[in-house]
């Protein structure tokens, strides 16, 4: 592993404070000085660096592995080469060394914990570096499936450092025993907004254990699996177990206003203090929907264009996420009579989940961004200063998610991003139960999937046993229906894709843009330079392919090089 440059003469910013130099981290012996690690204070304050960690939006806008624009659902304006299939060995990667370093710090934390005085003065910070040593080592397992698991720091000539990976399913065994640690030292409610608590502990746990325990049920038994292996039933009863936990916990509930309405689900993503943001005038701690973030104030640069850099045409949405939403009658479009085809401009966008409106701007709809025509009174005064959507670019649909209503300057959105929100932990406890089980009673789905779904559709009928048998649906599709729709440009349907072993049938289908042959693009836009699919629709990128290798992605040749025992993942092999 090639840590040395990052343990060599690192400064840790988190303990400017109580030092007057930067640390040089090489010898163990020098952080375990009785001058750093003498007081519980010292402990708390080098944990606060863990916050810095999580997932940002990255994973929601920009191009790193769980990205949406890695998968079959949206696009850019050139090509991807993971989307495409056609990404290559890299010589470094930054997510593998940064992983590792991250490791290495809660290890640090965790031994020095051992010799600690009076060990229930740092049960909070030792909590803390076990849930973001199983974050790191799930990431670790998401990415590249087996990985040596480090569970102390470790000398830099030590042969734990150069030997071999550890099975994907140890790593994960690793993560679980951290997570369920965490939630035993961790405060029932976080001390402030952003730091964690046992519910957040629970929460990641049915991630990381949905997200194994399907990836063995799928990649044993195929994707069709209808039964389970003994280590799918384990995980599969953790994941829906703890998902449990933190809907008991009632600390959580989904986003609703009574004056945002339907339109509450949009406005959730654009909440921020300091400034109005909404009509309702609500700020960031009117959502307790968010459980994990990663904070933003108000007033910092970031490092993302959030919204200049993800409405309208800046997100080339595709015909298939466009399909996939249901219509106000809970049938999909090509099952329901309420759907009204393609041949106006906005005739698709008629009877549909409102989730369909919030994500998306239709054609001749009157909109706002954050500098050219921004919103003032916050009422329908505000129409006639906006822009109009003018759909006729890139794929045809726009893009609404994440696109801040308000004047504010580029990259200077302050809007947290969701590590982790109940909506995710409802699902989980759906698709868990399911797969479990094979079914799902109706109380069941009322108890989780049903109030995601219902939020912005209070009219629509609720997923239940009858209407999927009346109407030949699949329970297992309509789960994962209302997960991808939900968490859409939140960085989850290619790890999805991956898990259900479904990404051989998803992945190499053409990213399809809207139906131009008989309807109103056709005379409306003539100028688009695209070749047309059979159906008459805009191709975005055709020749994508699958190969299994993809599941994982390979390792870094310089990792290979210093230490030729990990061995490089199947099919990325010369």
């Amino acid at each position: 592993m090639k840590l040395k440059q990052y343990i060599k003469a690192a400064c840790l910013f988190s303990f400017v404070a109580v030092t007057t130099s930067c640390m040089d981290l090489e010898p163990l012996s020098d952080l375990g000085d009785n001058l750093v690690w003498d007081n519980a204070a010292n402990f708390q304050l080098f944990a606060n660096q863990f916050y810095s960690w999580p997932h940002d939006f990255d994973r929601a806008v920009s191009d790193e592995p769980h990205s949406d624009y890695r998968s079959d659902l949206v696009a850019g304006s050139s090509m991807n080469v993971y989307s495409q299939g056609t990404n290559a060995i890299p010589a470094t990667d930054a997510n593998y060394t940064k992983l590792y370093k991250r490791i290495y710090y809660t290890n640090l934390l965790l031994k020095n914990a051992e010799s600690f005085d009076v060990p229930a003065d740092i049960i909070v910070p030792v909590a803390e570096a076990k849930f973001f040593r199983a974050y790191s080592h799930f990431e670790l397992v998401q990415l590249y499936g087996d990985a040596i698991i480090l569970t102390e720091p470790l000398d830099l000539d030590s042969e734990k450092l150069y030997g071999k990976r550890n099975d994907r399913g140890e790593v994960i065994d690793q993560v679980i025993k951290d997570l369920k640690d965490a939630v035993g030292g961790l405060p029932e409610t976080s001390s402030e907004a952003g730091r964690l608590n046992k519910y957040i502990a629970y929460a990641m746990l049915s991630r990381v254990a949905l997200y194994e325990g399907t990836w063995q049920k799928f990649h044993t038994n195929g994707k069709d699996a209808t039964s389970n292996t003994s280590r799918s039933t384990e995980l599969l009863t953790i994941a829906k177990d703890a998902a449990n936990e933190v809907i008991k916990g009632g600390k959580y509930q989904l986003f609703y206003n009574e004056k945002l309405g339907n339109e509450s689900y949009r406005y959730m993503f654009t909440l921020e203090d300091g400034a109005q943001c909404n009509p309702a005038n609500l700020s960031k701690s009117d959502n307790i929907e968010y459980i994990f973030v990663k904070r933003h104030r108000n007033g910092d640069k970031t490092a993302w264009n959030l919204t200049h850099g993800m409405v309208a045409n800046a997100c080339y949405v595709t015909r298939k996420l466009a399909n996939m939403y249901l219509c106000s009658d809970g049938l999909p479009i090509g099952k329901s009579s309420k759907f009204q085809q393609y041949a106006s401009v906005t005739d698709e966008f008629q009877n549909r989940d409102n989730r369909m409106g919030n994500n998306m701007l239709y054609h001749g709809q009157q909109y706002w961004n954050n500098d050219g025509k921004w919103r003032t009174t916050w009422t329908d005064a505000d129409l006639t200063s906006s822009l109009t959507a003018n759909v006729r670019s890139g794929s045809g649909y726009q893009n609404r998610k994440w696109g801040t209503e308000r004047q504010v300057e580029d990259y200077y959105e302050s809007y947290d991003f969701p590590v982790i929100r109940y909506a995710e932990v409802l699902l989980n406890y759906a698709e868990a139960v399911y797969e479990l089980n094979g079914t799902i009673t109706d109380s069941e789905l009322d108890y989780s999937l049903n109030k995601v779904r219902l939020r912005v559709n209070p009219s629509m009928p609720k997923l239940s046993s009858t209407l999927v048998s009346a109407n030949n649906l699949s329970m297992r599709e309509e789960i994962r229906r209302e997960r991808t729709v939900e968490l859409v440009l939140e960085g989850f349907r290619i790890d999805d894709l991956k898990r259900w072993a479904t990404a051989p049938d998803e992945m190499p289908q053409d990213m399809l843009g809207v139906q131009v042959t008989d309807t109103w693009f056709e005379t409306n836009w003539t100028d688009h330079k695209r070749s047309l699919s059979s159906d008459g629709c805009l191709i975005l990128y055709s020749d994508r392919t699958w190969n299994d290798k993809l599941y994982l992605y390979p390792l870094p040749s310089d990792q290979l090089q210093l230490n030729p025992q990990l061995e490089q993942n199947p099919g990325w092999k010369n």
